[in-house]
This record gives structure tokens, sequence and C-alpha cells, in this order.
């Protein structure tokens, strides 16, 4: 039976399905379903139900980018942005959890409280700040003006916003650091670390000195590293990706017009008599350099100003991707005093950098329908995999790329991005294959596993070594003799120290010291990267007892700080971890 015919048999129930179906979508309608899918999901996200809305992102994101306008005086490249993107949404999650956290403990600030807060004898810092006197007093007179004012009745309500909050926080500090206590015995400690000193002489025996011929390793001995130490063959979840990547280099228009825009500047800079507020008010690339150069003090670049009379500007030359001219401003004893002006050759937005983007989202529309590979070998694109770690944005191949691992987050396998825009590229990737957290297979870190397992064996090997040559001598210097060793010295090394001068970081070698008799011969001490025989010289313990009350003060104050940041992180983490964070931003933000 043909096609056709088939077709006009099923005619019956294809027209029924047809009317059934239509009857679904008229009722479904009516119930505005299909305006709530069009619309999508309303806020940027929720915290435990709370949304976050794209309003309060936005200003977050302004606000990190006109302070880092004002910072560094220039705007920010791609992955500087995404980076204070994601800070942005990490604030806003953080605040919400927070203000959750406060609102269940009960924290609040009452009208008394903010009362007091204003015009009680002890005021808040902004307000002390606003209506202090010339005496350092707050001047009463004029802070009751200002609240009594009707036009400052806006501004009231703000600032009493503002200080609930402050003191609301506040609290939420005292209530989290009131766990934190600091004892005694933490600060007698911690002066003894910084306090105490030790001279001593070693004698180093590194593990490295064991030859592989020596080693001798088993299967199970591999299989029983690898058992007992699944801890350190954990991996986060991976992402394996292939992508194809379009260069944002500046072409010979974009030269030629950086070229042209620092020409049209150069009447005005002859004219120019402040040559400092010159370059500054045009944005070049160089700052002003005050003072006068010799030969020997300039670039071989800028030589070309010796060539100018004074008041002269040369003409425009590249140099290292940037466009100068430079400006002679005076010449004394075969020294000069000059000015460079300079602007870098960049790609320009929209006729460089906008056609890319264009030829990116061609690739990635067609590469959708018709296979990444088909359309990757039709456009002549090289294709490139890479690898990349969840919470690590530094992706071999690519350097650091929080958009990229952004990403690959959201992807399902198989799956082909829009295009990302790096620093230097544009990048669209597919996503090939997804790995979850966990220990990874033997047969996959095999070589790991033996790696670990020969130093361990070298360390072995070497302790036994050394413990048999002290056997047969009891002094550091017949040793030295037997083994042919130096014998190093360490003058002054600090028991909070991390480092042992001429071995490099030994902190288990140095807490050893400390635990050593003036006069004193250890036995053999393994360290990082070796085993040492250790002759105590003089070890100073510090006495607590010698600290005084400052001293103490201090160390206790240094020790809360920080225990609370410490806190403050590993607090919010567990806030993270109970909460119901729902994360919109790569429906809207696309």
């Amino acid at each position: 039976m043909g096609v056709m015919e088939k077709m006009r048999n099923s005619t019956a129930s294809i027209l029924w399905i047809l009317i059934f179906s239509f009857g679904v979508l008229w009722v479904l309608a009516d119930t505005q379903v299909f305006d709530a899918l069009a619309v999508g999901p309303q806020n940027l996200g929720e915290v435990n139900g709370e949304p976050i809305t794209l309003e309060e992102y936005n200003n977050r994101v302004s606000f990190y980018t006109e302070q880092y306008a004002q910072q560094t005086g220039s705007g920010m490249d791609p992955e500087t942005r995404a980076m204070y993107e994601n800070q942005a949404w990490e604030d806003l999650v953080a605040a919400r959890l927070i203000q959750q956290k406060m609102n269940d403990l009960g924290i609040a600030v009452t009208d008394n409280e903010l009362i007091e807060m204003i015009t009680g004898d002890n005021p808040d810092p902004f307000i002390r700040q606003q209506f202090q006197d010339a005496d350092g007093n707050i001047d009463r007179v004029a802070l009751r003006a200002a609240i009594d004012s009707p036009e400052n009745s806006q501004a009231w309500i703000m600032v009493e916003q503002q200080l609930r909050d402050n003191r609301r926080q506040q609290k939420m500090s005292n209530y989290i650091s009131s766990g934190l206590k600091v004892s005694s015995l933490d600060i007698n400690n911690e002066y003894k670390r910084a306090n105490s000193f030790a001279d001593v002489q070693y004698i180093r025996f590194p593990y490295s000195e064991v030859t592989d011929d020596e080693i001798n390793i088993t299967e199970e001995d591999l299989r029983s590293f690898y058992r007992n130490n699944p801890s350190l063959f954990e991996r986060s979840e991976t992402y394996r990706f292939r992508y194809v990547s379009w260069d944002k280099t500046p072409t010979r228009e974009d030269t030629l017009r950086a070229i042209q825009d620092v020409e049209d500047l150069r009447e005005a800079f002859i004219v120019e008599e402040n040559d400092s507020l010159f370059l500054e008010r045009y944005s070049s690339n160089t700052s002003f350099r005050s003072g006068y150069f010799s030969p020997d003090e300039i670039r071989d670049e800028y030589y070309p100003v010796f060539d100018l009379d004074v008041g002269e500007v040369s003409e425009v030359v590249l140099i290292d991707g940037s466009a100068y001219m430079f400006k002679k401003i005076d010449e004394r004893d075969g020294e000069i005093k000059f000015a460079a002006f300079s602007y870098e050759v960049q790609a320009d937005p929209i006729a460089t950098i906008d056609r890319i983007a264009e030829r990116a989202e061609e690739f990635e529309f067609y590469a959708s329908n018709d296979g990444f590979e088909r359309e990757a070998e039709r456009r002549d694109l090289e294709i490139q995999e890479g690898t990349a770690t969840k919470g690590n944005p530094t992706i071999p191949g690519l350097g650091q790329s929080q958009r990229t691992l952004d990403a690959l987050e959201r992807l399902r396998t198989n799956r082909i991005s829009d295009p990302i825009e790096l620093n230097d590229r544009f990048i669209v990737v597919q996503l090939l294959e997804r790995t979850d957290a966990g220990a990874r297979p033997f047969s996959e870190v095999r070589s790991q596993v033996e790696n670990y397992v020969i130093n361990e064996k070298r360390k072995e090997i070497t302790y036994d070594r050394v413990r048999e040559l002290l056997s047969e001598n009891g002094d550091l210097e017949s040793l030295a003799a037997l083994a042919d060793k130096e014998i190093r010295y360490a003058d002054g090394v600090r028991l909070g120290a991390n480092t042992l001068p001429g071995a490099g970081r030994e902190v288990g070698v140095i807490g050893k010291i400390f635990g050593m008799e003036n006069g004193q011969l250890s036995g053999p001490v393994r360290g990082e990267n070796a085993v040492f025989i250790i002759y105590a010289e003089d070890v100073d313990l510090a006495d607590p007892a010698q600290m005084s009350s400052t001293q103490r003060n201090q160390i206790r104050n240094q020790l809360e700080q920080q225990k609370f940041f410490t806190f403050q992180q590993v607090f919010l983490d567990r806030l993270k971890d109970g909460a119901r964070i729902r994360d919109n931003r790569s429906q809207l933000l696309r």
C-alpha cells in the first residue's frame, strides 16, 4: 500500500486528533497559560522563595562597574565583567540568606533603639559625623532642626532604614562572634609562635637521592594505597568540550584608525602649554613623566624625540601595538624633557567586533541544526578540545574564563553554547561529556598513584638509611663526614615560621626543633622533602608570663578577627547548603 493511500485511509482519525488538539489549545488560551510561558521567570532568582530582582542585580553590577572605572580609569574587559557579575549574584544571595537568618533568630531594632541612635547621648557615628561642631560635640540644635524640617522627611526615612539595617547587621555579627571566644591558651600559644626563636645546626638527606633502581613496587602496593587514600583522588564536576574560535586581533583598518585618531590631536598637542593635562584630558595610555632624561634612561623606541626641536611634535609611529607621538618640551646639558602620547590599537567595537560576533552567532545557529563538525568543516574552522573543572575558571588553552565555565555548567551534553566573548576572541563550545564529582577510578589515576607510592618508598628508604647511620655515629660532625654531607646553620628560626633557612618549607621540622632541649641531637626527623638530623644549639621558648596587657589585647583582637572571618564564610556556606536557591540568570541574561 502506497503512502498516499495510507494517508487517505487515516484521514478520519487525523481529523479527530486535530479537532481535539485545537479544543485543548482553545481552553489553554483562555487560561492565559501561554502568556505565562512566553514571559518566563519573573525574577532573576529566588532564595527560599524570596525573589532577587533583575533591578537589584543590575544596580549591584553598575556599582562594581563604576567602582572599577574610578580605580583603573578604564572599562572592564569581558572576563572581568563576568567575574563581577558572578560576585553581584553571590552578594545578593548572601544578603537574602543573612536577612532570613536574622528573621529566624528574631534579631530586630526597636523604635526606642533607633531614637537612641539619633538623639541619644552616644549617637550613631553617621549622625555624629553629620552634626559634629568644631569642638567635637553634637550640635543638638542643628540636629533637631534637620529632624523637624518637612523637606527632609524622605531623606530621614532613608537614613532611619540604613541605621536600622546597620544596627541589625551589627547584632548579627555579635551573635556570630559570641561563640568564637579566644581562650587564654590560644593567646599564650600565639605569643609563643611569634616570640620563640632557635639557633640550630642540621644535616639534610633529600628523598630525591634514592634512585628508581632501589625502589620495587607491586600492583598490590598501588591498589592498597588507592584504597587507603581516597581523598587524594577526589575530583570536582568536570567538563570535556570542544570549541571553535574567532580572533579579536585588530584589523589593518583598526590600526589605521588609531593612527588617524592620534594624528588628529597633533596640532592641539603642539600648541598645548600644559602637556600633563593634555595627556590626561585625551586619555593617553602613557602617563606624563616630569623631569629630564639622558639618552641612557630612554627606551630605544623613544629615540625619535632626540631629533626634534623644543616644542616640536613627531609624526605618529607604531610601537608595541600602540600609536605614539612625542613632544620635546625642553633640553639642557644633554638631557631632555618630553611627553609621549599614545593610543592602543584596539579592534573597533562595531566594524570589527560586531562582525566577528555575527560570524560566531551564524556558526552557532547552523551548527545546532546541521552538526558542530559539519559546520566547522564548511567554514574551515579548527576544532579544539578542552577540559574544565567546576569552581576553577582557569581552563587550559583558554586561560581565565569564568564565562566559559558558566556556559559549561548550564549546557546539557552535546548541546552547543551561544557565542562567548573572551578578552582576545569569541568562542562557541559544545559540551561532549560531564563527569560528576567523586573519586576517579583506579585505571584513570594509576600513574598518579604510582608516583605517590614511589615517593613513599623513597621516604621509607631514606629514613631507614639515616637511622642506621645515626646508630653508628653519635655526633653531627662524624655523621656528616661519614655521609659526605654539609652541616647547615639556621639562626633565629621562629616557631611560627613555615620555612627553614636552606631547606625550604618544613613546618613539621620547625615544630620538632621547639620540642628539643639545648644541646640535644635529634633522631631522624621526616620532613616534606628530606630527612633531617638536628642539633639544637639554643632554643628560646617565649614565656607568656612576660606578655604585657597591651600585647595580650592585640593578640586577642587579631585572633578574634581571624576566627570571625573564617567562621563567617563557613556559616554562609552552611546557610547555602540548607537553602532552596533558584538561579534564572541563564534564562534572563542570555
